[in-house]
């Protein structure tokens, strides 16, 4: 596309997890449905579940599933600015796919014109490139107190003369007073740039809410120009490690097609990251799969997953004081499948060298694999590609550790970067996400569970594909989506620039 800058909205929300994400990914779908050229855009992301881009570089996961949604194969261009947070005080700021350094609160705000202006070129360059940008704001605008260093909600759309839709989680509760509080805390030149509200995670009598619509209408000058109704079997990659709390089920499994439930323990660590690596296993009929911190659920799990970290020896050290350690070594002596990804891999080697990540130098690990692991500066990021036991498998890779001495016997072979992993009796270990997401690979994992723990007349089904359960998913969200909000005038409101309606308060009124 040439010329005109394309159409382009921010969706924001009354809140964090108001459901943002779904909303953009849903009206992805649903534009690209109708034959319409629509890319997705992010202009920082808060978040450990990342992804490698086509170019190479990390993103925001939400975004590389909105990517999919629109057919594309996700450029760093999405999600320019990724922050990984590290601790409660320092992130890992990611910039166009690459690391930049650490950031605080103090140094974001030196830093904040510097990574403005990354976030309104590639805006700018999207806009360029496609008929219609799909934008997701972050957290929630209201948060006033950081409007002027804010590059993602309202000092983007300003920035971009770009209408903005307020979506508001009913669940919630009190989402009729965040939509009017909301516009009610901005700025007038803010104020001027909110286009319409949208209801998400609805259930119930519709007939019931009109009145508060109508009269958030009258009292905001704005439409609400949609109730999304809520459906738990749409459930999409999540963005933030917040969303994953402890003791929650994976997905909505559809029954074991013999005896049965399959039961996975996901250990909930502190600083996980990449979360979404067992959602392909909850897509298996009778594959149940928790998140959780309980040593004797970990003990007695067909399946434990040990998944990725942010903040390897940190989490190694937070594992064993909770006693999951032990409830792990108890596992490996009773031959009971241990399957551990990244952050988790590197946990189960003899000994660990970190000057990277936590500055620790040695430290012990596991011992549960025989292998030691080193932290080098420069990051590992890339797509990968293999066979398994004579499979085809993918994935991608995201670490600073590296396995520098190993006596096991290799998972996998990469084709460019030779033997991947270790195998021992029931313990698998990887530095590749995603792997889970192979087909013929996950199968036959799960048929060794089956054999080494049962349950007893438990059947692994042979025909599901995790890629086409993410598409179908797709597709419901965006048939969601499109029964429930207003889509042609969504497209009218991008089309049509900021409404620059009346403000409701020239400042806030107590």
């Amino acid at each position: 596309m040439s010329g005109r800058l394309a159409d382009a909205l921010l969706v924001a929300g009354t809140t964090s997890d108001a459901g943002k994400s779904t909303i953009v990914a849903g009206l992805c779908r649903a534009l690209r449905r109708r034959g319409i050229d629509v890319a997705p855009f992010k202009a920082q992301n808060m978040s450990n579940n990342s992804a490698v881009a086509l170019d190479g570089g990390e993103i925001g996961r939400a975004q590389a599933l909105q990517a999919y949604a629109c057919g594309l194969d996700p450029i760093t261009a999405f999600n320019p600015i990724l922050l990984k947070p590290g601790s409660d005080h320092r992130s890992q700021v990611i910039v166009r796919g690459h690391p930049a350094g650490t950031i605080g609160g103090a140094d974001y705000r030196s830093r904040r014109r510097e990574l403005a202006a990354v976030a309104v070129d590639a805006l700018a360059g999207l806009r360029r490139a496609h008929e219609v940008v799909l934008c997701e704001g972050a957290g929630s605008p209201a948060e006033i107190n950081l409007r002027e260093g804010d590059i993602a909600n309202m000092g983007l759309a300003r920035a971009a003369d770009m209408p903005v839709l307020v979506v508001g989680d009913i669940d919630r509760g009190g989402v009729l007073a965040h939509f009017h509080g909301t516009v009610a805390v901005l700025e007038p030149e803010d104020q001027r740039l909110i286009g319409g509200f949208v209801v998400n995670k609805f259930r119930g009598d519709r007939a019931l809410l009109q009145p508060g619509l109508d009269m958030v209408t009258e009292r905001t000058g704005r439409r609400v120009l949609g109730v999304v109704g809520y459906d738990p079997t749409v459930a999409m990659d999540v963005e933030d490690s917040l969303n994953v709390p402890v003791e929650s089920t994976v997905g909505t499994p559809a029954p074991a097609l013999g005896a049965g439930p399959l039961r996975v323990a996901a250990i909930r660590l502190p600083r996980i990251s990449n979360s979404t690596d067992v959602e392909a296993l909850a897509c298996e009929p009778g594959v149940e799969v928790r998140w959780t911190a309980d040593p004797a659920i970990v003990r007695d799990a067909h399946l434990v997953v040990l998944p990725g970290t942010k903040s390897t020896v940190d989490d190694l050290a937070w594992l064993r004081a909770a006693g999951l350690a032990s409830a792990l070594e108890q596992r490996v002596a009773a031959r009971r499948p241990l399957f551990a990804i990244c952050g988790g891999y590197q946990m189960l080697a003899r000994r660990i060298v970190d000057d990277v990540e936590s500055g620790r130098g040695a430290v012990e690990g596991l011992g549960l694999l025989d292998l030691d692991i080193a932290f080098h500066p420069v990051k590992t990021v890339r797509r990968v590609a293999g066979v398994a036991d004579g499979a085809r498998v993918t994935g991608y890779e995201i670490h600073h550790g590296a396995v520098v001495r190993t006596a096991e016997a290799p998972l996998l072979t990469d084709d460019r970067y030779g033997p991947e992993g270790s195998r021992r009796d029931a313990v698998v270990g990887t530095h590749w996400h995603g792997l889970l997401e192979s087909d013929g690979f996950r199968r036959a994992l799960l048929r060794e569970v089956v054999a080494l723990t049962g349950p007893s007349g438990f059947i692994v089904a042979g025909d599901t594909s995790a890629v086409e359960v993410r598409d179908r998913r797709l597709d419901r969200l965006a048939d969601l989506v499109e029964a429930g909000l207003d889509v042609d005038a969504v497209l009218r409101i991008a089309r049509g620039g900021p409404p620059h309606v009346p403000t409701l308060f020239t400042r806030l009124q107590w």
